[in-house]
């Protein structure tokens, strides 16, 4: 493995990966010249697909990404603008999934409303217009080993005989936008072989999100761990303090939901609050709870928040510390509702639960009053921080 890969992997996939060590066992090499190897794995249309079902093909494009991965967010629209181009020419396309939910931590969900599971596939496909048959591979991986899937998106493009001609990635770009695109390796590949000339660069490195093998599992169980064996913390806020939470003279979005233990819709929402604070955990994002419990109630919300788990995320305590923070937990102390009302959201009529975004520099660029469902706050949150790296 080179250094330029390792680093690639170390930057997308889950921390602390640093040695071939944390590689599964029977993952192969492909090299350039050698014979596509067969499968046999379920579809989203509810057949099992393998290497024989594309035998008419002049040239095959197996195609990993995964429904999670935000490189591939940005790059499944370019490889959907590939297929266009080339319909009707001979290329057979197949996607395959390649990741384990097993060896996937809640964090790494964070640039998405889809997981890796296979559920997941039929809506993530459907919402990017995928016109091939995608493919799972999550089960044993075993697909994903023959092929030397490093990670999500990983192209690997084959001849009229099913020797490998290219491997690699999409485009140089991990942006979304595609006029930041300079080389389109995977498709001077296809055209080349299509018009009989040989490859002119078949070999590169995939950019993307390490795939997800069922061995991480370990390091998820230690993440869950840590998870549900961390403090919760509350501290008391008035309204000024509030307000300059709401300033938000920071780079993360924070969402700020206003609650009580007495408050039934509250209580049944509240879990699907700190799941999704737990997803968006390695973005720049802060949920802030405020109670609106009596003072003298303090022991009964912090049983409340300590039993969903209303944890601060690790990676961010450096940033509260530096604001001079300790909780992203609080029990407002004025007993001035209008005073509540002020300084988070002169919008909001009163009834609990309340809920808004509020961006960097102190917009509200979301708000919900009463019960929020989990995904509807999910959908409100991508489409605001969008699903791709740099936007």
């Amino acid at each position: 493995m080179t250094k330029t890969l390792l680093a690639v992997l170390i930057l997308l996939g889950v921390p602390g990966l640093s040695v071939a060590a944390d590689f599964p066992p029977g993952l192969q090499t492909l090299e350039i010249g050698d014979a596509a190897p067969d499968f046999k794995l379920p579809g989203i249309d509810g057949r099992d697909w393998t290497l024989n079902d594309f035998d008419d093909g002049k040239v095959l494009i197996v195609y990993f990404t995964s429904n999670h991965c935000p490189v591939c967010h940005a790059h499944d629209p370019r490889f959907m603008d590939l297929v266009r181009e080339v319909d009707g020419r001979g290329v057979a396309v197949v996607a395959i999934n390649p990741n384990s939910g097993d060896g996937l931590r809640p964090d790494e969900l964070g640039y998405s409303k889809y997981d890796d599971s296979f559920e997941d596939m039929k809506p993530y496909a459907k919402d990017h217009g995928f016109t091939f048959p995608y493919l799972y591979d999550g089960a044993t991986q075993a697909t994903a080993k023959k092929y030397g899937c490093l990670a999500t998106p990983h192209v690997f493009v084959f001849d009229s005989e099913r020797k490998l001609r290219y491997k690699g990635r999409l485009d140089n770009s991990r942006y979304p936008d595609p006029a930041s695109v300079k080389s389109r390796e995977t498709r001077d590949a296809v055209l080349a072989l299509l018009e009989g000339k040989p490859v002119p660069v078949p070999v590169t490195k995939p950019f993307g999100c390490s795939t997800k093998w069922r061995e991480k599992i370990s390091k998820v169980e230690e993440d869950e761990q840590h998870w549900q064996s961390a403090e919760v913390t509350l501290d008391e806020i008035d309204a000024a303090g509030l307000a300059n939470l709401v300033a938000n003279e920071t780079d993360k979005y924070r969402l700020f939901n206003v609650w009580s233990t007495t408050c039934a819709p509250c209580v049944e929402e509240f879990p699907g609050l700190t799941r999704v604070s737990r997803r968006m955990g390695l973005r720049k994002f802060e949920l802030i709870t405020i109670s609106t419990d009596l003072p003298k109630n303090r022991d009964r919300v912090v049983a409340f928040l300590s039993a969903n788990r209303a944890v601060l995320p690790a990676r961010l305590k450096p940033s509260l510390e530096s604001e001079g923070r300790t909780s992203n937990n609080y029990l407002f102390t004025d007993p001035d509702v209008d005073a509540l009302i002020a300084a988070l959201d002169p919008q909001w009529e009163g009834p609990e639960p309340h809920t808004v975004l509020v961006a960097p520099g102190g917009k509200i660029v979301f708000r919900h009053n009463g019960m929020i469902e989990e995904t509807e706050l999910l959908d409100a949150l991508l489409a605001e921080m969008k699903a791709t790296y740099l936007e």
